[in-house]
Parts: structure tokens; C-alpha cells; sequence
């Protein structure tokens, strides 16, 4: 690491959150500026990670680290693609900063041109987190809807986009837009499909769902299988996305952080206490997302020109 060109490195995860016990590891995230002999052949790596673990089967303990450092490039291609990562580094306070250069006070001070109101990657990993021991039923008979819509139009060969607009738009179901990749994605129940799927393949995905649902959902109602950190996570995300929305930025450490470490240790009920409040916040998340006044999508033009502005002066 010592040869990378550091824009800015930072305390991240449990510490940034406010939500690290006294066995919470440490995490770290960082930048660097590619040199231009990598940017010239084409050689740029997306990132560099580091661990002090021994052994990579075993769990991290308070003494492990992990640290993530990701070329300029990578970091502003996910930043655009509205990753959760991106946007808490964006947001770190400087009591979490480590080191950093003028680059990266460029980029805070003009972070606003990642916002925008559909940041589908945001959405699909709190959807996907929460579908995965099923809140309510409400979300079984959404799909199961969906799921009749495409058995009609199951003909030969036919794929989604050939009845695209023939998708119902109903709660727990809705349009994403086009992905990064310019393919038009639909969204059921945290389950992501896209336009270039033939019917059949998408009908089997939600029948799979449907199986799998089922399980879950029982033993949710026993507080028993389900991954509390991964569902900490989804809390987390929808706050932070929320507060984006209404305030215009994301405060660190959260402000419910102590509620967030009591469900990532499991110690609340998740059907009673958990399921409220997440099925809570994604719906006002995702009406927030539809009346927002921020921009439909980032501004990816002015990070190119950002990205070549590092290198003028080299």
C-alpha cells in the first residue's frame, strides 16, 4: 500500500456507523490516483484490499483489519451507480479521517453530483434484504400477481420486454429504469428481472421465491434463521437514504445507532419490532424517492471531466 498514490483514507463500517461493540473489528476504505503509465496502458486495478487475518476461514475478532483501497476510477464508477459504500465514505466526518489530500476535498465538496433520486442500488439491497424472511403477506400476494400477468403471456419464446409494459405496478413491484448496462430493469419483492429474460426463465425465479418464502417467513415468525447483521444493514441503508432525501446528506454516527446494534444482536422480536419498522421505512424511502427533487440520474459528465482534472497538473 505504501506505493499507492493515497487520496484519502478513513475509519469505516461499525466504527463510521457508531454502531462497534468491544469485539467489532476495524475496517478501512481509501482512494488512490492511478499513475498515468496505468491510466495510458489500460493496466488500472478497481482496488487493493488488506487483512492482518491469518486464517481466511476463520471470523474476524477485534484485532483483525480489513482495508479496501479503490482506484479514483472504481470509486467513481460505483458512486454513480448509487452504492451504499460510496455514500457513507462520501459522508464521513473528519474525526474518521486518517489522511487525505485536496483531491478528496474536491470530491466532498461536490458530492451533491452523485445524488439523484433513483439510486436503484440502494433500493434493491435494503428490498432484497428485507424480502429474504418475508415481512407480510402483502408481498406474497404481490408477486403472486406478477406471477399470473406472466403465466398468460408465456408463449413460445417470448421475453419480458415483449409485454413489458403489461407488468403491474403495484406495491412491493415496480420499474427501476435502465441499469448501468442500458437494459430496462422490474423490481418484485426485493427480486430483480430484467427486459432481456425470456418469460419462462423469469416464471421459474418467482416460483423459486415463492418456495423459498415460505420457509423463511415460518421461521421468522420464530425469530429463528435469520441473518441479524444482514437485516442491521437494511435498517441502516434505508436511514441513511432517507435522511439523503429529506436533509439533503447523511450524519455520522447514526442517530439510531443504538437501535441498529440491538437488531444486528439480535435481542428484539423480529416479526413485533423488526418487521414494523423496516416495511416502514421502505415505504417511505420509496415515496420519498417519487416526490424528491434531486436529479433523476448522477452527474457522470462532471466526474469524467473530474477525472481527467487530476491529471492536468501531473
Amino acid at each position: 500500500m505504501d506505493d499507492l498514490d493515497i487520496i484519502v483514507k478513513m475509519y469505516f463500517g461499525s466504527h463510521l456507523y457508531g454502531t462497534n461493540t468491544k469485539d467489532s473489528d476495524e475496517d478501512f476504505k481509501g482512494i488512490f490516483l492511478p499513475s498515468k503509465r496505468e491510466v495510458i496502458l489500460g493496466k488500472i486495478s478497481k482496488s487493493h484490499s488488506y487483512d492482518t487475518k491469518e486464517d481466511e476461514h476463520s471470523k474476524n475478532t477485534k484485532e483483525d483489519k480489513d482495508i479496501e483501497i479503490y482506484s479514483l476510477h472504481y470509486f467513481i464508477k460505483l458512486g454513480c451507480e448509487g452504492r451504499t459504500e460510496i455514500f457513507d465514505m462520501l459522508h464521513a466526518p473528519d474525526s474518521m479521517i486518517l489522511e487525505k489530500t485536496r483531491i478528496w476535498d474536491m470530491i466532498t465538496n461536490n458530492r451533491e453530483k452523485f445524488y439523484a433520486r433513483d439510486m436503484y442500488s440502494v433500493m434493491e439491497y435494503i428490498n432484497r434484504q428485507a424480502s429474504k424472511y418475508g415481512l407480510k403477506g402483502s408481498r406474497l400476494n404481490a408477486a403472486k400477481k406478477v406471477l399470473e400477468v406472466l403465466r398468460y403471456y408465456n408463449i413460445d419464446s417470448l421475453k419480458l420486454r415483449d409485454m413489458w409494459d403489461r407488468l403491474p405496478d403495484i406495491q412491493h413491484c415496480r420499474m427501476l429504469g435502465q441499469n448501468p448496462n442500458g437494459i430496462r430493469e422490474y423490481q418484485v419483492c426485493g427480486k430483480i428481472l430484467q427486459e432481456t429474460q425470456k418469460i419462462d426463465y423469469a416464471i421459474g425465479i418467482l416460483e423459486k421465491f415463492f418456495e423459498k418464502y415460505g420457509e423463511r417467513a415460518k421461521q421468522a415468525a420464530k425469530n429463528k434463521g435469520i441473518d441479524w447483521k444482514a437485516v442491521s444493514h437494511a435498517l441502516r441503508a434505508g436511514m441513511q437514504f432517507k435522511q439523503l432525501l429529506t436533509e439533503n446528506t447523511i450524519t455520522f454516527p447514526l442517530k439510531e445507532a443504538d437501535y441498529i446494534i440491538k437488531v444486528k444482536q439480535g435481542k428484539l422480536n423480529y416479526k413485533n419490532e423488526v418487521v414494523p419498522k423496516l416495511e416502514g421505512l421502505m415505504k417511505e424511502v420509496e415515496i420519498l424517492s417519487k416526490e424528491s427533487k434531486l436529479p433523476e440520474k448522477p452527474d457522470r459528465e462532471f466526474w469524467d471531466d473530474f477525472i481527467i482534472s487530476c491529471y492536468d497538473s501531473l
